[in-house]
């Protein structure tokens, strides 16, 4: 590492907590250690990317294990607001707590107010002006989303600085400014990069979808009372959506194979090249830069696929799969026939080969899972190298047309040309029938309007469908969090995620070719050591159902007289507005009286 590596370093690494201990005054008050005076280090192109460098921060494959928090998935995990939605007593401040830290935006500003030190032309300054901005913008909607009303800081303060006793800034201040740091970073970050590292359009859709979570949030949430407002976000979503589109530069990823195109953007080991993809994080294992996956995102680690999600994807003719008698009822080999392709590219399907097996994958039961196993972000190899060397998709172009869809809905200015140019460009890469706006008004989805009532006007039905794509697409890639949040819809995560539906004790195929694979017997029975053998003469695999917290296997929401899987009993309770939210730490109110706790928080 070079001198100015270390210098960057000690800047970027050094923590800023707002508090007002003696031994952080003594910190504030110098310059990181290793580093030397901003006048020696602020001189050259070189040091400004050094130093923009050292901030980038991208999602990698961990994102695969994201949506524990939704209700994509069930998951063991001691996620936060499951644990308050589960608490027997009323959470608060003390043991609810958000990310209270402000190191990333010191290091932020203290470059803002040390780049004109640099002798470079002004167009190269403003490049990194741009992501210095954008990454700032990044750090204040991340505060946003956790307590609607924050502090502003521009500058790196100092323990002495007045600013410390501040309260919380308006929200529309704050995201005025959000939106202000974006404009600029769109303006004058450049357009060629290095790959790996955000240029103009990753800017662009970062604008795109901060706007879009900021006018839907104003639109659903009454809290805020800011919905008269929401239109000017959406305005922000389509304008800087059509500039990406206009570019012509991307497109979505289409070999013209609909069963493995999808899968292939999570699977590849080099996506430089790839059209859809807007910003890469790269891994590569020969150059040790791998990141091993596989143990977490597949079976029943942490986390399995929820029923519910499984039942959100179309069949294969468009229609709607809730729409079919007892679809409920229907066993796991069933729900994957003649569904949305994206299904069998999303999780394991009957018929799956993991390598290097030979023979069809059976599925592993087991108790507080779904039966589900996830297969985007598993890496279907028994090689290391390739295991961990897959690439991730940071931004793709998918997310650019689907927020530009759903702006356009939001808007009321949708047409069947919008959507022939956005959302119908992921269905035709799957082989599905395009959506039809119409079609769609005329006949919303009963099961889609119950999730979400809140949605009014001439555009429901589109909206609706616009969101089961999103869910749809990004399964899995830590997005239906947020979306949930901002559509104002918490009260689903109260649903406890359900998994596969068993009818009872009995034999059962679990990969399709009509040959038993697994037998289910009542919970006190002892399972034999000379096991049933099918008509293949494999022996089956034996699992005991029973009641939930019993001695079984598998816990059956009806015991031994069957049902769907039951991963959790506890009641959930999801407390509105307040649960949006994230409380201001205790000790920081006792810091700076000026903090207010908002939304009910104590």
């Amino acid at each position: 590492m070079n001198v100015k590596s270390k210098i960057i370093l000690g800047i970027i690494s050094g923590g800023f907590i707002l508090t007002m201990t003696a031994c952080q005054k003594d910190f504030l008050d110098r310059f990181p250690q290793t580093s030397i005076t901003p006048e020696v280090f602020f001189n050259t192109e070189e040091d400004l990317s050094l130093y923009i460098n050292g901030m980038l921060s991208m999602n990698d494959r961990w994102t695969y294990v994201g949506d524990q928090s939704s209700d994509n998935a069930a998951t063991t995990a001691a996620v936060t607001l499951k644990t308050m939605m589960t608490s027997k007593t009323e959470p608060t401040s003390e043991t609810a707590g958000g990310d209270w830290s402000w190191g990333r935006l010191r290091t932020i500003n203290y470059f803002l107010e040390n780049y004109q030190r640099a002798n470079v032309a002004a167009d190269v300054k403003n490049h990194y002006v741009g992501l210095a901005r954008y990454y700032r913008a990044i750090f204040y909607h991340g505060m946003v989303k956790q307590y609607s009303d924050v502090p502003w800081y521009s500058k790196t303060l100092t323990p002495s600085d007045e600013a410390l006793r501040d309260g919380q800034s308006p929200r529309t201040l704050v995201v005025d400014s959000i939106m202000a740091d974006l404009d600029f970073a769109a303006k004058n970050v450049k357009e060629q990069v290095a790959l790996g590292t955000p240029g103009r359009d990753a800017v662009l859709l970062m604008q795109a979808k901060i706007a879009l979570h900021e006018g839907t949030y104003r639109l659903y949430h009454g809290e805020i009372n800011l919905d008269k407002t929401a239109k000017n976000y959406f305005d922000i979503v389509e304008k800087a959506t059509s500039q990406i589109i206009a570019t012509n530069k991307y497109s979505i990823y289409s070999t013209g194979k609909p069963n493995e195109d999808y899968a292939a953007l999570f699977e590849s080991q080099d996506l430089s090249q790839n059209k859809e993809v807007i910003l890469l994080n790269a891994f590569d294992q020969n150059k040790n830069r791998g990141q091993a996956l596989n143990g977490y995102v597949f079976g029943d680690y942490e986390q399995s696929p929820s029923r519910d999600l499984i039942q959100t994807y179309l069949m294969k003719d468009g229609s709607r799969y809730t729409d079919i008698p007892n679809y409920d009822k229907k066993l796991y080999v069933q729900e994957f026939e003649n569904r949305d392709p994206r299904l069998m590219q999303t999780l394991v399907y009957p018929q799956w080969l993991r390598q290097p097996d030979k023979s069809n994958y059976v599925q592993k039961l087991n108790k507080n899972f779904s039966g589900y196993h996830q297969l985007k972000g598993y890496v279907n190899s028994s090689d290391q190298i390739i295991m961990n060397g897959v690439d991730f998709p940071v931004h793709r172009y998918a997310e650019v047309l689907l927020m530009y869809a759903e702006a356009k809905a939001e808007l009321g200015t949708l047409t069947q040309a919008d959507l022939d140019k956005s959302i119908n460009l992921l269905r035709r890469r799957v082989g599905m029938p395009d959506l039809k706006m119409d079609v769609a008004n005329a006949n919303p989805d009963p099961k889609l309007a119950a999730d979400y009532p809140n949605v009014k006007g001439a555009f429901r039905g589109v909206i609706f469908e616009i969101r089961r794509e999103r869910r749809v697409e990004f399964a899995f890639e830590n997005s239906r969090f947020d979306d949930l949040m901002r559509w104002n819809v918490g009260k689903l995560l109260e649903r406890i995620p359900e998994g596969m539906y068993f009818p009872g004790v009995g034999n059962y195929d679990m990969t399709g070719d009509g040959v038993a694979d697994i037998k289910l017997i009542p919970d006190g029975q002892t399972i034999p050591t000379d096991r049933e053998k099918n008509s293949l003469g494999v022996p089956l695999v034996y699992y005991t159902i029973g009641n939930f917290g019993g001695n079984a296997g598998v816990y059956l929401k009806n015991g031994v007289n069957g049902g769907t899987m039951v991963t959790d009993v506890n009641v959930r309770r999801f407390v509105e507005p307040m649960y949006y939210y994230r409380p201001v730490p205790a000790k920081q109110i006792i810091l700076n009286p000026n903090l207010k706790q908002v939304f009910g928080w104590k």
